[in-house]
């Protein structure tokens, strides 16, 4: 169906925990791909559908043991694993050592990634510009969103990032809540002068990214981190429908639905 790669290019913004959001409010079927070579952690932050500890060893290094013969969604799949709350991931190396082997993954990755006929796939890449054959896998992405905060450093960085990566993106505020349209407005103004496909926002919310951690419901569902995520996955699944055209974002909180279970 369509790639989205979700990044950032300094420090840690919060991409996992806004992939994992997005993904567990996600409008379409969707796979959740840990694809940042200097390792993934989502084997240890959140627990299995049957409330086990994930397979660290089960995802994209078991994957890469037997992709050389070819990639193609049925395979994908042999080395998924599922969340609490339905949620189909792909889990990520556990150490940046390990993407040394791999670096002819990412462009067959990327394609088969693309080409998967029942699910968008949310790939999370971590940090740009650490490790550049994740270029590869970016380069087929249908939709590429950079995650930064509304501070002069992320700001600068993500300035930087825009001039190099070379095509349009969507760029994503993780904003404090108090701040929160006054930060959305202020990235649109610097960024005007960009080739930004549109700027998004979403709730800085410590408390809603614990809740998160297992609990998939309740009070989760009405957190700012859901909600915004919610409004976020939204515009995006629209702007894809839409063949790239940049959909007007809803109105913040109205939609007050769990997050979906996925069979």
């Amino acid at each position: 169906m369509a790639l989205i790669v979700l990044a950032a290019d300094k420090g840690a913004p919060g991409v996992t925990t806004a992939a994992t959001a997005l993904g567990a409010v996600w409008p379409r079927p969707v796979l959740l791909a840990e694809c940042d070579p200097s390792g993934g952690d989502l084997a240890y932050r959140l627990p299995g559908d049957d409330g086990s500890v994930l397979n660290p060893g089960r995802g994209l290094l078991s994957l890469g043991a037997v992709a050389r013969r070819g990639l193609h969604a049925e395979l994908i799949y042999e080395h998924t694993q599922r969340l609490v709350g339905g949620l189909d991931v792909l889990g990520g190396l556990t150490n940046g050592e390990q993407a040394a082997g791999l670096t002819w993954l990412w462009g067959p990755l990327g394609r088969a990634f693309a080409a998967l006929p029942q699910a968008d796939v949310l790939a999370d890449c971590g940090r740009l510009g650490l490790h550049p054959q994740i270029g590869d896998l970016v380069a087929e992405a249908d939709q590429v969103v950079l995650f930064t905060r509304a501070s002069l450093d992320h700001v600068a960085h993500l300035r930087e990032r825009l001039s190099l990566i070379g095509r349009k993106v969507g760029v994503v505020v993780i904003a404090d809540p108090r701040s929160y349209r006054s930060s959305l407005e202020e990235i649109r103004r610097i960024v005007s002068g960009w080739d930004v496909a549109f700027v998004g926002g979403l709730a800085y919310d410590p408390k809603g990214a614990e809740l998160l951690r297992g609990q998939w419901g309740g009070r989760l569902d009405r957190s700012l981190l859901i909600r915004t995520a919610r409004e976020l996955a939204t515009r995006l699944a629209a702007q894809l429908a839409a063949g790239g055209e940049t959909a007007a974002p809803p109105a913040a909180g109205r939609a007050k639905r769990q997050p979906e279970v996925r069979s």
